[in-house]
């Protein structure tokens, strides 16, 4: 199945340009003979009926975007300069390699950087503003960005190849932010197929979440769910200068506890270490006052539906590469797995009741 994630990270997909990761998504849950629904932004998720067509109706959802940029002007000397999509901090980019995508073509840059023979004394100590950077895409003036049919509006993306780490458990790609969750959402689905239990399952992604948690605000109108679960990823604590009590990579599912966009259920939540702990499955828990996921939007449709966050520690995230764990996705979607099947009628009652 590490083919799977290779194809899902090296494939472009910035907010708003989720096309190819799309069609991904629907190939791969179409094989699992789930029924394909989505809304009218792009969505796309696979329903799963179990042994009964009136248990909970719960949504594992991954989103497909990823962290890019978008040209915004091309100047007479035919350089690209660019805005981002998504958070990106401006000291991760000088000297990357990225791709540029036209309808027909795409694009191999470089963001621009002087070289350090000329920097000035300020220059050398302080954080080049992004607004200053430039992409060379090798042209020689303005006419010929424009033959070449790249115009203000293309996405810009990242460049890194999938890589499986020496020690066979470390993943290092692009994208992992958020693709991690779309591999998740498809694995539980393909091992939702031979087993029973008493739900429906819609398992897919939305888009335009790094802009805002737009897909996470139309999705839920597909199905109504009764309980939803972002699948992404947390920031791993464990290399120099992080906190040694934080998250880490090949310790376990991510389960957070607060982050800017949501409390998550407290009972939700205590049902999901309940499920862990009877199956020995290692996890760990994450309390983060930046940053928020779909969950921050699931939470509040209609009469509100709880809601938990449940992912894989990531290093490097929101810059050109990241690493997770091959073992943290797999007891991820063991973990959701085993909810599933314990997630009745008789337990969702519970979880609403007030």
């Amino acid at each position: 199945m590490m083919d799977l994630l290779k194809e899902l990270t090296e494939t472009n997909g910035a907010p708003g340009f989720e096309k190819a990761i799309r069609e991904i998504m629907k190939r791969e849950i179409s094989k699992t003979g789930a029924t394909l629904m989505n809304d009218h932004i792009g969505s796309v998720f696979g329903e799963k009926h179990g042994s009964t067509n009136d248990g909970p109706k719960i949504l594992l959802a991954g989103h497909m975007d990823e962290v890019g940029f978008m040209v915004s002007e091309i100047t007479e000397q035919g350089y690209l300069r660019f805005v981002p999509l998504g958070g990106w901090w401006s000291q991760v980019l000088l000297a990357q390699r990225v791709h540029v995508q036209t309808k027909s073509k795409t694009f191999t840059g470089v963001v621009g950087s002087k070289a350090p023979h000329i920097l000035t004394a300020d220059e050398r100590n302080r954080v080049y503003p992004m607004k200053e950077m430039f992409i060379d895409i090798g042209a020689k003036d303005k006419d010929q960005v424009k033959e070449w049919g790249i115009r203000v509006g293309d996405p810009i993306l990242p460049i890194c190849p999938f890589e499986l780490m020496p020690d066979g458990d470390t993943i290092l790609a692009k994208a992992l932010d958020n693709r991690a969750g779309c591999y998740t959402a498809l694995q539980v689905l393909q091992q939702l197929q031979n087993i029973n239990h008493p739900n429906t399952v819609y398992c897919g992604a939305t888009v335009q979440e790094e802009v805002g948690l737009r897909g996470a605000i139309t999705a839920p109108a597909i199905m109504e769910p009764d309980v939803a679960i972002a699948l992404d990823v947390g920031v791993a604590e464990d290399g120099p200068g992080g906190n040694p009590n934080k998250a880490k990579l090949g310790k376990g599912p991510l389960i957070t506890f607060l982050d800017s966009s949501m409390i998550p259920h407290t009972g939700f939540r205590d049902l999901i270490i309940e499920v862990a702990e009877k199956h020995n499955i290692p996890y760990q828990v994450d309390v983060m006052l930046g940053g928020g996921t779909d969950a921050g939007k699931f939470h509040l449709f209609k009469k509100g539906i709880p809601s938990l966050v449940v992912g894989v520690a990531a290093r490097y995230i929101h810059s050109h590469t990241s690493m997770v764990s091959k073992s943290d996705l797999e007891n991820s979607a063991k973990l959701l797995v085993e909810l599933v099947k314990v997630l009745d009628k008789e337990k969702l009652h519970s979880l609403l009741k007030y």
